[in-house]
């Protein structure tokens, strides 16, 4: 299964699921080009906590692709889980699924309007595939539409899929390593924000991380 972690700050870690670099390391510690190994224990100093992006292959090895120029807040390390890599069979998920998250994130299903846990919620932190535990969106990112759903401007990059309704009327939103259904997505509505879109998605089919939090 490969990751890619989007955002690092100061962090120490041996696990296979996190190589974490600052810009002003990046260079002297591992080289442009190299390749690191999974388990292979890193630590850099804060001075710059911008993000490097890296692929983990299922091979066991990471190579860093770029450095994103947005700074972050806090010190949550985000790391998502490549497309299509989560694959479970129906039973398997009715075995780790409330009978309600499996309506939603399996069928398709929708919650009613108002009823959600994050709906009216603002807290600070990241917001996470309550199937598979993927990273989806930034607390940031989140914005009161009105319209009784948890509502976000965006997605962490390449979390999100997006596929026409069979009818051809609405576009939903998908996670993009487990398929789960999230909701749907709206643009041109109107809305102050800077893309001007509105992923309109189930609570049920998120779990919030506060910031800080550790996981």
């Amino acid at each position: 299964m490969g990751l890619h972690i989007l955002k690092t700050t100061p962090f120490y870690s041996s696990s296979s699921k996190a190589l974490l670099c600052t810009t002003t390391t990046l260079a002297r510690c591992i080289g442009s080009n190299s390749v690191v190994p999974c388990n292979t224990r890193l630590r850099f100093p804060s001075s710059l906590p911008k993000a490097i992006i890296c692929s983990i292959s299922s091979s066991g090895s990471g190579r860093f692709l770029h450095q994103s120029n947005r700074r972050y807040r806090g010190s949550v390390v985000v790391a998502m889980a490549a497309s299509g890599s989560i694959q479970k069979s129906e039973e398997e998920w009715r075995a780790i699924l409330s009978p309600e998250q499996f309506r939603i994130l399996r069928e398709k299903g929708t919650e009613y309007p108002g009823t959600g846990e994050y709906d009216k919620f603002f807290g600070e932190g990241v917001y996470n595939c309550a199937g598979c535990g993927t990273p989806l969106y930034r607390s940031t990112t989140k914005f009161n539409s009105g319209c009784g759903w948890p509502a976000f401007y965006e997605g962490l990059p390449g979390a999100i899929n997006r596929n026409l309704d069979p009818d051809g009327m609405r576009i939903e939103i998908t996670c993009a390593a487990c398929g789960g259904h999230l909701g749907h997505v709206f643009k041109g509505e109107g809305f102050r924000t800077p893309t001007n879109e509105r992923h309109c998605v189930n609570s049920i089919s998120l779990k919030f991380v506060p910031a800080n939090s550790g996981q």
